[in-house]
């Protein structure tokens, strides 16, 4: 019922403070999901489109030593604390190598550079490990800074940062003005407890090959501030202070590839420098999501986290996507923060991939604007509230929707609800006045079945359009296996634990097993469901026409 309420090779030879959540609502959709955002498109870093090499050793018992400057290229060194200046016209590839307990390595530059990781350690008790900045006198001004793994790298801070100019920033472990590229096929790993691990004021970009672990215990994981795109290799990013994001950005976050998992267990809490309370996330993206390809997990386990959130939009057309939100909502003096897995100020539009999303507190997939399923397979799993809740109108063209929810609607339209083709296996254990398949009629809007494979298991909402006629189960099992088979398809799924009716529909009267012989087929919807299965023997259960109501019709035994 509606609620009112990144080819590389060996050199010189190869190629290779936490946001918050409640910005305006900006709705950007564009055919590729990324609003309009034009994004770093390098696939490889060639070396040798750089003027001059310039080699940094560190020294973990002595002095760093410099070799390859001059000419416009100064540098000073302090123990293991080199700062660099290029204030001439070269474009220089720095090779770092080495390890220091108390060192760093800042640049200037008005030209872009190429940092080499050659095995190197770097851990600065007071401030950044690497430090990209802009032409001295105007270090704002950044230029892109790709950085190439080779070996196994390790950049640390410290739990305070100190003597930091009063016009520059430094804002996480490394940090770089301008873009960060991140290629090459060796291992970084940043150990962040003083800000943030990884973090760009312009944008950062990792290409296929390398493998990045980002760790911080006081800000976010990843932060490109104009956008972050993942082409490709592996991320393993892991945040546990309250309010900060695995992945934030103010624009848009995207991943075209590669292999991301992140970790977040930091907790809602009071912002200051904003005033109002905020959450954690897995991934904010400040305009636009675009999942095209790749594998990103997130877990949250935060009290009032989210997976992903943004005042935005989100597109998913390729690539697998599983999140899950276990802490519980985060109460405080003005409202509760819910501890959603998935929550979009705009539009959602799912039209390829997989997407499997759990919530354990609250809704799992929320849209305050429309949600589209044209293709592509969404899982969603709420334990106590709506599985998919859309503001707007919620239409379903094609794909595959499971919607499960075990304390509220299965799929919740505060628009009108459309379904026009695909499979949908909606549920609701809650039992009435919750429904399978609710439309907001207390508004006037209607639920529309013109087409498409349904399952529902708990009822459609009061007052439905049966374009297409849909039928009720007469007497049926929970927890029981059924095969329905419409025309030449057949689909297999299991009963959840409990239910109040059972309503089937497709293009062609259905007819139903109970208790089949199942052979082979393909599992979808975490197991829920079979299809291309073989099915033989089973008992034929009784099917009559539905015309509409709120969810009787069958019963358990």
């Amino acid at each position: 019922m509606k609620r009112i309420y990144l080819i590389l090779f060996a050199l010189p030879m190869f190629f290779i403070g936490c946001t918050k959540d409640n910005i305006a609502t900006t709705d950007t959709t564009d055919s590729t999901g990324t609003g309009g955002i034009d994004v770093d498109t390098t696939t490889a870093v060639d070396l040798s489109e750089y003027d001059r090499t310039v080699t940094v050793v560190f020294s973990p018992s002595g002095n760093a030593t410099v070799s390859g400057d001059g000419n416009g290229i100064s540098a000073s060194i302090s123990g293991n604390g080199v700062t660099i200046t290029n204030s001439g016209s070269s474009k220089v590839a720095y090779q770092l190598s080495g390890s220091t307990a108390n060192g760093y390595l800042k640049v200037y530059s008005a030209h872009g550079q190429a940092l080499v990781l050659n095995g190197v350690s770097i851990t600065h008790p007071t401030g950044a490990a690497i430090n990209i900045q802009g032409p001295q006198g105007d270090p704002g001004k950044g230029k892109l800074a790709k950085i190439v793994l080779t070996g196994s790298s390790t950049l640390a801070d410290g739990t305070t940062y100190t003597g930091t100019p009063a016009l520059e920033d430094e804002k996480a472990a490394l940090f770089a003005e301008g873009g960060l590229l991140i290629a090459g096929s060796g291992t970084l790993t940043v150990n962040a407890t003083g800000k943030s691990a990884i973090t760009s004021d312009s944008y950062v970009h990792i290409l296929d090959g390398p493998t990045v672990y980002a760790n911080s215990t006081a800000g976010h994981g990843i932060r490109g501030k104009n956008y972050v795109l993942v082409s490709g290799g592996t991320l393993d990013i892991n945040t546990s202070a309250n309010l900060c994001k695995g992945i934030s950005s103010d624009t848009l976050v995207r991943f075209d590839g590669g292999l991301t998992t992140i970790a977040v267990s930091g907790d809602a809490g009071y912002d200051s420098e904003t005033s109002t309370y905020s959450g954690t996330a897995g991934i904010r993206a400040g305009t636009a999501f675009a999942m095209n390809g790749g594998t990103l997990t997130i877990t949250n386990s935060g009290r009032g986290g989210k997976g992903i959130i943004s005042p935005g939009t989100g597109t998913f057309t390729g690539g697998v996507v599983n999140v899950s939100a276990t802490g519980a909502n985060y109460p405080n003096a003005t409202d509760t923060i819910a501890a959603k897995a998935v929550r979009f100020e705009g539009n959602i539009v799912f039209r390829g991939g997989s997407v499997v999303v759990k919530c354990s507190n609250n809704e799992a997939i929320e849209s305050k604007g429309t949600i589209t399923v044209s293709d592509g397979t969404v899982y969603a799993y709420s334990a106590t509230d709506d599985a998919i809740n859309s503001k707007g109108d919620f239409t379903i063209t094609g794909g595959r929707l499971y919607a499960h929810s075990a304390g509220n609607d299965g799929i919740d339209a505060n628009g009108n609800c459309y379904l026009r083709g695909g499979l949908v296996y909606a549920i609701t254990t809650k039992g009435n006045p919750e429904v399978a398949i609710d439309a907001n009629t207390e508004q006037r809007k209607q639920l529309y079945v013109e087409g498409g494979t349904l399952i529902a298991v708990g009822g459609l909402e009061r007052g439905a359009t049966l374009t297409q006629t849909c039928y009720q189960v007469s007497s049926w099992s929970k927890n029981a296996w059924y095969a329905m088979t419409v025309g030449s398809e057949t689909y297999v799924f299991k009963t959840p634990e409990r239910g109040n009716s059972l309503i089937l529909s497709g293009s062609a009267q259905p007819t139903l097993l109970s208790n089949p012989t199942v052979e082979g087929g393909t599992e979808i919807f975490e197991g829920m469901l079979k299809v291309d299965a073989t099915v033989s023997d089973g008992s034929s259960v009784n099917l009559s026409q539905y015309n509409g109501g709120g969810g009787g019709g069958g019963h358990w035994k």
